[in-house]
């Protein structure tokens, strides 16, 4: 089976790619390396397959590319590209996430509505929630975004339905809760502490530390990827979470004691677009996919901090 894999230099995706290929799949990947952050990591990202025989990749656009030439021999996609970041998608940058995010599914969906498709599998976000009054978030909650970036995930989530609804595509749109591990980008919180830590500089820390996140190790995002492709309905929405509910102020000792360092923390006012918690139920996907998150936080942690210091030397 053939996979295109979009946004496969990044995080996710680097990830997602290695495992379809050990198990056996052919992969297509595509990435822009846009420049929220620097290439190189991304470059690194790719080194364990890049040579691969049954993997290609492009760099390119998806706005631009020849999405036929692409999508050539291809019968499922992951489309995990996208401009990241709740904090720094306010004011001129949101024209970026509209572009790389609502524009570029747009167009990857209608290159394929009349394609014969097994899955279309769209990397969502818990920030679709936004302020949610239900604990926890289940897909029937409230979608009421509070950040741009939360909206353009929204906005590309009723794009996959409205496909599936008029052209039949069948689309699933998976609800990633705080992802976390090896390759996390830099822009997030474990990968800048961890290398604060590294460094021995000042920690930054955004609100009174009370706030809580659902993190869910990067290998249970992928797992819950081949799971959607395999037994996911089309036309439905998953939350994807970790089981990890933790205070961000429980969390820093954790990672002083797998560093064997302690942080020196500094406080700010909370970001605007920040949710104070974030807790999703996994009932749906336990059900439909059989999905049971499998690695415990400080385990993940302990890898992250091993990527972070081969990273950085």
């Amino acid at each position: 089976m053939k996979c295109l894999v979009t946004g496969v230099a990044g995080f996710i995706g680097s990830h997602l790619a290695e495992r379809l290929l050990e198990e056996g799949y052919e992969v297509v990947g595509v990435d822009s390396f846009t420049d929220f952050y620097p290439r190189w990591i991304k470059e690194s990202n790719l080194q364990a397959f890049l040579a691969h025989p049954r993997f290609q990749f492009q760099e390119a656009d998806l706005n631009q590319v020849d999405l036929d030439s692409l999508l050539a021999g291809v019968e499922v996609i992951f489309h995990l590209a996208a401009q990241a970041g709740v904090r720094t998608s306010w004011g001129k940058n949101f024209a970026d996430y509209i572009k790389n995010n609502i524009q570029a599914t747009q167009k990857l969906l209608e290159a394929t509505k009349n394609k014969p498709l097994q899955k279309f599998i769209f990397a969502s976000s818990s920030s679709v929630y936004g302020l949610s009054s239900s604990f926890p978030m289940v897909e029937t909650s409230a979608v009421l975004p509070i950040s741009p970036y939360g909206v353009t995930k929204l906005a590309s989530e009723q794009l996959c339905f409205l496909y599936f609804k008029n052209y039949g595509l069948p689309t699933i749109s998976l609800r990633f809760f705080t992802v976390y591990g090896p390759r996390q980008r830099p822009d997030m919180a474990f990968h800048k502490f961890f290398l604060s830590l590294l460094k021995d500089e000042t920690i930054t820390i955004y609100g009174d530390g009370h706030q809580t996140r659902d993190f869910t190790f990067v290998a249970d995002i992928v797992e819950a990827n081949l799971l959607a492709l395999k037994r996911g309905r089309e036309g439905e929405t998953y939350n994807i979470g970790g089981g990890h509910q933790k205070e961000l102020a429980q969390v820093i000792p954790l990672m002083e004691e797998i560093a064997g360092r302690r942080a020196r923390l500094q406080w700010f006012e909370p970001q605007k677009g920040d949710v104070p918690h974030t807790l999703a139920s996994i009932d749906k996907a336990s059900v439909d996919l059989s999905y049971n998150p499998q690695t415990d936080l400080k385990e993940g942690l302990r890898q992250e901090w091993n990527w972070i210091k081969k990273l950085y030397g």
